[in-house]
């Protein structure tokens, strides 16, 4: 009967390498092989000096390694080695194609566990130092992303919430905006953009639904994009 290792699906955070969780720094620092997204900074993997490094990015409209590969590549790794990390930016189970992983690994007959991290939404949240609840004004929150797998296509469909925070925002700045707009929503309530949150060259744009329609440029790294009352800034904010 074949033996196995176990995989650790391990949410590196939004960036900062001191936003792991001490459960998944801990096990960075005893992995054999660690298998780590595009998102996964460099300071990150340098708490596991001592594993096997393998890359399969995945970034939003970009090529990028196929997801059943991966999925491959998990169970190849379980199959020579004893503690397999498979490294996720943010959370692994928000947005971050845990389920297949997960399919994959159970099919296979390989024990699997999961070490949340801090999805980026919160991460965000605290740099802005911008709640996405307020009592009275916000007491709902929908995640949602518009990048779907190759084979679909794109949904339209924007969740009806208090607070809206769009994942990999960035390229569909215009459509979210002009969607919102179609659907009612105020052209002057505040939207919040933040690129690379978390991180050094972390970029923070204010604005609103109607500029949001003039699209956000050529980001360099991931964004946020946080649409709501809650955005609009307090009195004597400063960010």
């Amino acid at each position: 009967m074949a033996t196995f290792g176990k995989v650790y699906l391990i949410g590196a955070g939004p960036g900062a390498q001191d936003l792991i969780t001490l459960r998944g720094a801990r096990l960075l620092a005893q992995a054999d092989i660690v298998l780590h997204d595009a998102l996964v900074t460099p300071e990150m993997l340098e708490l596991c000096p001592q594993a096997e490094k393998i890359p399969v990015g995945k970034r939003s409209g970009q090529r990028s390694v196929a997801q059943q590969f991966i999925n491959q590549q998990l169970v190849e790794a379980a199959q020579r080695a004893r503690l397999v990390v498979r490294l996720k930016g943010g959370d692994p189970m928000m947005f971050g194609r845990a389920d297949e992983e997960l399919r994959a690994l159970e099919e296979a007959g390989i024990e699997v566990d999961i070490v949340p991290g801090i999805t980026t939404a919160l991460a965000a949240a605290a740099a802005t130092k911008q709640p996405l609840t307020k009592r009275g004004i916000a007491r709902s929150v929908a995640f949602f992303t518009s990048s779907t797998a190759p084979e679909h296509s794109d949904h339209d469909a924007i969740p009806e919430t208090d607070t809206l925070i769009q994942y990999m925002g960035g390229r569909e700045a215009i459509a979210t905006a002009e969607r919102l707009l179609a659907h009612g929503h105020a052209p002057d309530k505040p939207v919040v953009v933040i690129e690379n949150v978390s991180r050094a060259d972390q970029q923070i744009q204010r604005m609103t639904i109607a500029q949001l329609t003039q699209g956000l440029g050529t980001p360099h790294g991931p964004v946020l994009v946080m649409i709501g009352e809650a955005m609009r800034p307090r009195e004597h904010q400063r960010d």
